[in-house]
């Protein structure tokens, strides 16, 4: 079997380069959401549910995408049709959220950003495993990381270069101010631009070249056992049945709802399954869910944790440095839209940090190795979190993100590095799209309890989401001990392989 040629680093620059364009988006939302949000009168308790827009659409887009892409072979290839597609919508999207007159027409378009960003997101990913030798995909996924970090510092700060520009930082009320109207039209602008340009400098190898090399293997499947999947089914909608009930009797928060909603289609779905016979595009993923290699399960455990601590911080930041450093809550006063944009300092200097953290990450990782350096990175990150507590001054919070900063570039680079060892190519974008589930789920977690529990236990505290969030990274940083750092060299797949079922 052939091995992948390496690819020069300007080549690896040129399939990553989408990535600045994508965190643009991201970055923008992440900081500036809740802020327009609450700027056309939403309440702080209900932050989480309204912000469920990027997980939710991440749990089905990212894996039909996923399972799509590895069957999808035209003139531009197999990744870039869905990164292209993706970026045209995500760029439509920024440049009319900003103009949201009511508070569903922010939220509308929230989902339709999310959407068309993991349209483009995975497939990016897989871009990469695909074209590169194992020896060269760490590199690859730092490069990711050094321009996510890239796009984060330049989005995140961009509401306070414009504001010290002059443009205007307040509007009047129910209106969003024009610092955030230009940063959001930038950024679409920026996320068209760079992944055209990776889709256009980036060429994908054909499909029977692809099939040759010797990472193309198979994962061997276990048959879906249909009779466990339908005792599962029944059990997870009865206990979903009866915690909605027991919600809906106790008028409990419309969050909780979500989760024990979601328990309930959950069982429905495994009920659903159980009894399809036919093979479909559905029963295909829920197939390769059950056959995930045994450390994808591992590496999914620590990506559980990270990413419920990050959805805390993106939800809650805002609110937390606004309440607490600011000493406001309200969305139309010049203090809290000052706060505001100190947030975006803050997350671009986790961004800055993380761009250095890219470079240093390699280097740790050779003298420690793969799992203690990202133990140390996401310890770093928790105890970040954790420091809002306790510093009042908001110039001190720049050194609570340093160790945010480590952690961000650790949590998008180590993982999918260790992962991508143990998958074959030809089911590389589905089984990235179904480990993003796994970074979905949290969120969804979040978006259900957080709001609760700060209710119900913190007095309506924002700030306190950042220390279960600094907690949820202590432990994510123990359940990395558990993976395996070992090269899994997969079955080689026939020549013919196609990827289809």
């Amino acid at each position: 079997m052939k091995i992948k040629p390496r690819q020069s680093i300007w080549q690896v620059w040129h399939m990553c380069f989408g990535y600045l364009g994508i965190q643009f988006g991201f970055a923008l939302q992440q900081t500036n959401t809740s802020r327009i949000f609450q700027t056309l009168g939403a309440n702080i308790e209900d932050l989480s549910v309204l912000s469920i827009a990027g997980p939710l659409t991440g749990l089905i887009v990212q894996p039909v995408v996923g399972y799509l892409s590895d069957r999808t072979w035209n003139s531009l290839g197999r990744r870039r049709p869905y990164c292209l597609t993706g970026a045209v919508l995500a760029s439509i999207a920024l440049f009319v959220m900003p103009n949201s007159t009511a508070l569903w027409i922010a939220v509308g378009m929230l989902w339709m950003l999310d959407a068309s960003v993991n349209v483009s997101m995975e497939p990016l990913r897989a871009l990469v495993a695909d074209q590169l030798p194992l020896s060269q995909r760490s590199t690859g996924y730092a490069m990711q990381v050094f321009f996510v970090s890239g796009g984060s510092l330049v989005a995140s700060l961009m509401p306070w270069l414009l504001a010290q520009a002059g443009i205007p930082n307040v509007s009047v009320a129910g209106e969003i101010p024009p610092t955030v109207k230009y940063s959001f039209y930038l950024g679409g602008a920026v996320l068209f631009v760079t992944m055209l340009w990776t889709v256009i400098s980036t060429h994908e190898y054909p499909q029977d070249v692809l099939c040759e090399f010797a990472d193309a293997g198979l994962v061997h499947r276990a048959p879906v056992d249909r009779a466990k999947m339908k005792r599962d089914g029944l059990l997870w909608l009865v206990v979903g049945s009866v915690g909605l009930a027991f919600m809906l009797s106790n008028r409990l928060g419309r969050d909780m709802y979500l989760l024990t909603g979601g328990i309930v289609v959950y069982g429905v779905g495994q009920l659903f399954f159980s009894a399809w016979r036919s093979r479909n595009i559905f029963t295909n993923i829920v197939a390769d869910i059950h056959g995930m290699p045994p450390a994808m399960r591992r590496i999914a455990v620590v990506q559980f944790f990270s990413w419920f601590a990050l959805f805390a911080m993106w939800i809650y930041l805002t609110a937390s440095v606004t309440q607490v450093h600011f000493h406001t809550t309200d969305p139309r006063s010049a203090q809290y839209n000052a706060g505001a944009n100190w947030v975006g300092v803050l997350v671009g200097t986790s961004g800055g940090v993380a761009m250095i953290a890219a470079a240093l990450i390699p280097i740790m990782a050779r003298r420690f190795g793969r799992r203690l350096t990202h133990l140390i990175n996401l310890w770093l990150g928790g105890v970040g979190l954790i420091s809002f507590l306790v510093i009042t001054n908001p110039q001190w919070l720049l050194l609570s993100m340093v160790g945010v900063g480590f952690a961000c570039a650790s949590i998008p680079l180590l993982p999918y590095a260790l992962l991508s060892q143990h998958l074959p190519a030809h089911k590389m974008g589905v089984y990235m799209g179904i480990f993003n589930i796994f970074i979905v789920i949290p969120q969804l977690l979040a978006a259900s309890v957080l709001g609760f529990l700060l209710k119900q236990f913190f007095g309506g505290a924002p700030v306190f989401a950042l220390l279960l969030g600094g907690i949820s990274l202590l432990v994510a940083g123990l359940a990395v001990l558990r993976v395996d750092d070992q090269v899994s060299h997969p079955t080689a797949a026939p020549a013919n392989a196609s990827g289809r079922p």
